[in-house]
């Protein structure tokens, strides 16, 4: 296995748990509040941030994807919240563990297919860990979306954003003066740092 993919498995596993831990601190009453996913509330956010990794988990095992269509999330959900994230965490670090060390591609639901294993990682991060951010900010959390995640990631957006603008991410913001790696990042993704 080589550096650069044990790296991105790290980094996959980080941007897991920020999305773990932006959803466990979601309050009861939190979850209709409106995110920067323009006209998706919390819950939205999280069904569709849920979905995305069993669309990740399906491309690697061919098993079932998503029940619903995760850029359609209904806003409705029969159960825990917290539970949906975490089956869907665990059954897509599951997929991951699958791949072969030595793969030189990995099967995505991007519209860009098959990636070179640290693309595919990360772009199964980057989602996982932008939704995070959406859901901590909307709901007054600090930002799980770390200097370091952020700089891991940026590469991956640079490398894949750019053919998915107007579908899964919106126009690139311009950068501001003193913009640090996770605002950058926001911007380039097409969100506000504040």
């Amino acid at each position: 296995m080589t550096e650069t993919t044990v790296n991105s498995w790290n980094v996959l596993e980080t941007a897991h748990e920020a999305l773990r831990s932006a959803v466990r601190g979601v309050r009861a009453g939190d979850w209709d509040r409106p995110t920067p996913c323009a006209e998706w509330t919390v819950l939205q956010v999280l069904q569709h941030a849920a979905g995305d990794q069993l669309a990740y988990a399906s491309a690697i095992t061919g098993e079932p994807g998503p029940s619903e269509n995760p850029f359609a999330p209904s806003g409705r959900l029969d159960g825990d919240p917290v539970d949906l994230v975490e089956n869907a965490v665990l059954v897509t670090a599951k997929a991951w563990a699958t791949v072969p060390v030595d793969a030189s591609e990995v099967p995505t639901p991007l519209p860009q297919g098959a990636l070179a294993p640290w693309l595919a990682t990360g772009a199964c991060a980057l989602d996982a860990a932008v939704h995070a951010w959406d859901i901590a900010v909307a709901t007054g959390q600090d930002s799980p979306l770390t200097v370091e995640l952020a700089r891991s990631l940026r590469p991956v957006a640079d490398e894949l954003v750019e053919p998915l603008r107007g579908f899964a991410y919106a126009p690139a913001l311009a950068p501001e003066a003193g913009d640090a790696e996770v605002a950058a990042l926001l911007r380039y993704l097409g969100r506000l740092p504040r």
